[in-house]
């Protein structure tokens, strides 16, 4: 019997760095009677609330069901739970970087897409950055934080282009771990702070045992940021997008 649902974010729960869809948050409140619902994510807090939160509270969530909702933010680095009397958000733990390590791998990052030519600054809008200090986590993100998926999808479907940037970022500061994830992006973070630290994280917050998760994701595949929780041994389901997700709950639910 699984008690928990945890799901990557991006593809998995919305396209990429847009809120949940109307459809997929009405499916997620009615898991929430049933179940703990934990997405983990490379994303920082603001964007689980504008991406996951806002679109629940729309769908009609209430402080209980927001009670079983657990927000593990930059790879569960961070966690996040809802506190009812409250009525906001508690930081139950955190893992942030110094202030010298953000900078190193900030520089390690930009070298190495300036060496290879993937440096996209010409692209991205004076409001945007193409990398992001999100406390316990450094994201590049090639063509900014801000851009639409049909600009991003095309950009580096096949991950070649970013290998190459973690590769080299790695010889560079091979002290931190450079992951890649999402369509354009690539985390930077001190290493075995990925989803193998977040998930660990989940099984001692909820108090549950791995068999009693069950995990959705849309890069499972060796190399892929899911991946990790798939040699971890959690049970766990390979999706294209958002609405196979949605096919998936609808299949839960209904049993």
């Amino acid at each position: 019997m699984k008690k928990v649902l945890s799901f990557d974010v991006d593809q998995t729960l919305n396209i990429a760095k847009t809120p949940i869809k109307p459809e997929m948050a009405k499916l997620l409140v009615e898991c929430l009677d049933r179940f703990e619902i934990a997405p983990i994510s490379g994303q920082k807090y603001d964007q689980f609330l504008i991406q996951i939160v806002d679109p629940l509270k729309e769908a009609g969530v209430t402080d209980e069901q927001l009670a079983r909702l657990h927000l593990f933010v930059t790879q569960g680095t961070r966690y996040y739970r809802y506190n009812v009397a409250k009525k906001d958000w508690d930081l139950g733990y955190q893992y942030d970087l110094t202030p010298e390590q953000v900078e190193k791998m900030t520089y390690a990052i930009e070298t190495a897409a300036k060496e290879l030519g993937y440096w996209e600054s010409d692209k991205v809008p004076a409001d945007d950055e193409i990398i992001e200090n999100r406390v316990s986590q450094v994201t590049f993100s090639a063509l900014g934080q801000k851009a639409s998926p049909e600009i991003k999808y095309p950009w580096d479907p096949d991950m070649k282009k970013r290998e190459k940037i973690v590769a080299r970022a790695q010889e560079l500061a091979p002290e931190f771990m450079f992951e890649i994830g999402g369509t354009t992006s690539i985390n930077a973070a001190l290493p075995g702070t990925n989803k193998v630290f977040g998930m660990t994280h989940l099984l001692e917050e909820l108090k549950v045992t791995m068999d009693e998760v069950l995990y959705f994701g849309d890069m499972t595949q060796p190399g892929g940021n899911d991946y990790p929780v798939v040699e971890m041994g959690f049970d766990t389901i390979t999706v294209r997008d958002w609405e196979e997700t949605a096919n998936v709950l609808r299949g839960i639910l209904w049993v």
